[in-house]
This record gives C-alpha cells, structure tokens and sequence, in this order.
C-alpha cells in the first residue's frame, strides 16, 4: 500500500493536497516570456522530472530541461507569463533548479491576476503573491501562498536572469457554488479538485493521468499495476474535488489492450466529516465502504459507460478497484456537487 502523504516526508502538506495548476498535462500554458535563449519556457511546465543530458548540446548552447535565459549584460531582469490550467486559490510553490547548478536563477517572485482572456490585457493589475525569495542550484524550493483569492494567471520573475527546472504552482480548482445541485460535473477530475490519495500499486505510467482531461496518449498516460502474482486485487483511493451524488461512472481503457484489468467495483463514502486528512485508519476502512458500482467486466482499448449505480446520496471519496490487476487510462465520475453551508 501506499498513501500519497509517505511518497516523500520531505514535501509540505500543499504538494500532498493540492493539484499542480501549472500543469502542462492538465492544461496550463507559456504566454510569454521576455528571453528564451537558452531553453523555451513551455519546458518549465512539463509534469515530468527534469533530465539532464551531459552531452546534449543546440545551436544557442547546452540543451536544458526548463525555462532558461541569457546571461543579462545591462539592468533589468527576465520574467514570463503562464497561464494555469484553470482558475484556482493557490496554497504553495515549488520552484525548481533541479540540474541548473552554475545557471540557476538566483531569486524569483510570482504574482498573479485573474482574466478572462488567454493573454491578460497590457494594462491588466498583477497582485504580488510570493514576494522576492533567494534560489539555490539544483533542488527543489517550497514557498507557501498566502493569498485565498482565486487566479487564472502568473506572472513569475527571475533576479537577474537564469533558469528554472520546473515551476509546480499547487492549489485548488475554482468551483463555483452557484451550481450546486443543478450542474453535472466529473466530480474525480483533477481540473475539478480531484486527487488520488493512495493506492496499492502503480509500478507503469503516472496514476496522477487518470483524472486528467482528455484521453491517455500511450501506456505511460494512466494508471498501470504490475501483474499480480498472489492473491487479491489492485485498487486506488480518490477525493473528490466536492461531495455529490454520482450518477455514472466511465472507465477508458484507451490503449491498454493485452493488460486491460478483467474487471472492476467502485466504492464510496461520505468522509465529509473527517476533515481533509489521510491516514492509514482510512485507507484500511475503505475496504468496507459501500457499493456504488458492482463487479463489471472490462474489455481493452475501450470505453465503458457504467449508469445501474447504487443511490448512496452525497459522497467524498470513492475506491476504484481493479480485479486483479491491469492499466486504466481514464476514470470519470459525473454527478452534481453540493455544497454544506
């Protein structure tokens, strides 16, 4: 078994309960950026770890894994506009040099505004969300946010030039009230406020891709176990991003074809009251949640539209089990949120 809060003790609570809004693969995009000679800014968004290649090299230069400018040789300092996969109050940052070690940026400072438009307008008002702070080479740097306003855009700044590995941007999707009851939404998406809490397998691809929009690319783009040999099954904890009443569920077994799971169950349960906390009291307890969805089989490369599920009223979190093992791409759980006042 493992819970997402034991991946790496090391990280804040923001990086184990947000979702990274600066997310290429959920959709956050490089607008704009006043240099990048070096290394393009959409590579600072990318999901995966950064690489290095010691022996890589373009026409500017060594070839960098991130967002990385020129050396500045006058006053001022480089800066670049990303818009986040959707709106969201942001809880923290990670702002990463990870393989930039005599070229890293040495300070940073992020703001933020709210727009409507895909390029914020010239005269639109930024709002300082992470004051000026000191980088180091090669690793990882956590800030906490302190703003509860909600944010479409950031503008990140870099002293007085340099790079940049990865920015994470971690918070929570903008989810707007007014729809409680009336509109139905995928209730597991990421984009949504969805997040796997743990899961008793993930040894392919990235299980973070399975509420992710779209549909999977390859293989590596979902949820993948390795192939069980001892009795049980696999399954996986989601929260989702608001309680509410599931009405359908879809499982995409896009691209897993030879190693599609026989079949699944769903379970759910109403964990309002407990907070937002994980622990392993709640992982063991989900084993005897109620059914919402019972034993259906799956077939490969194909998507499976499930609407015979159990009225279990409003609920929190959900275990999708997986029997016994196999590789999933998409799950979706559509119903209407509601919202306790």
């Amino acid at each position: 078994m493992t819970t997402i809060d034991k991946l790496d003790p090391d990280v804040p609570l923001f990086v184990r309960s947000g979702i990274n809004l600066a997310s290429a693969g959920l959709g956050a995009k490089a607008i704009s950026a006043t240099d990048e000679f070096f290394a393009p800014l959409e590579r600072m968004l990318d999901d995966d770890p950064a690489i290095f290649y010691p022996d890589r090299f373009d026409d500017n230069g060594k070839w960098m894994d991130g967002w990385e400018t020129r050396r500045r040789r006058g006053s001022g300092h480089d800066h670049a506009v990303i818009k986040l996969a959707t709106a969201g109050r942001l809880l923290g940052f990670d702002v990463d040099t990870s393989h930039f070690t005599g070229n890293y940026a040495p300070a940073v400072k992020i703001e933020a505004c709210h727009s409507s438009s895909e390029v914020p307008a010239p005269d639109k008002r930024w709002v300082e969300i992470l004051p000026n702070r000191p980088l180091g080479p090669s690793a990882h740097h956590y800030f906490r946010c302190e703003s509860y306003e909600s944010w479409t855009h950031l503008r990140i700044h870099i002293y007085p030039d340099g790079g940049v590995a990865r920015l994470r941007a971690y918070g929570v999707p903008e989810l707007d009230p007014s729809d409680e009851g009336t509109s139905e939404i995928d209730l597991a998406a990421a984009l949504n406020g969805g997040r796997v809490l743990a899961f008793s397998d993930a040894h392919y691809g990235d299980f973070r891709r399975l509420l992710a929009p779209g549909r999977g690319i390859n293989m590596a783009d979902g949820w993948e176990t390795r192939r069980r040999r001892e009795p049980g099954y696999d399954w996986l904890i989601v929260a989702l991003g608001a309680r509410g009443t599931i009405d359908r569920a879809v499982v995409d077994t896009h691209l897993f074809k030879g190693n599609y799971p026989d079949s699944c169950t769903i379970q759910a349960a109403d964990l309002s009251s407990f907070g937002d906390g994980l622990t392993d009291a709640l992982v063991t307890s989900s084993m005897f949640w109620d059914e919402l969805l019972p034993r259906k089989y799956l077939k490969g490369h194909e998507v499976h539209e499930f609407d015979d599920l159990a009225d279990l009223g409003p609920v929190t979190h959900v275990r999708f089990n997986i029997h016994p093992d196999g590789g999933v791409s998409r799950l979706r759980l559509f119903g209407k949120p509601e919202w306790r006042g």
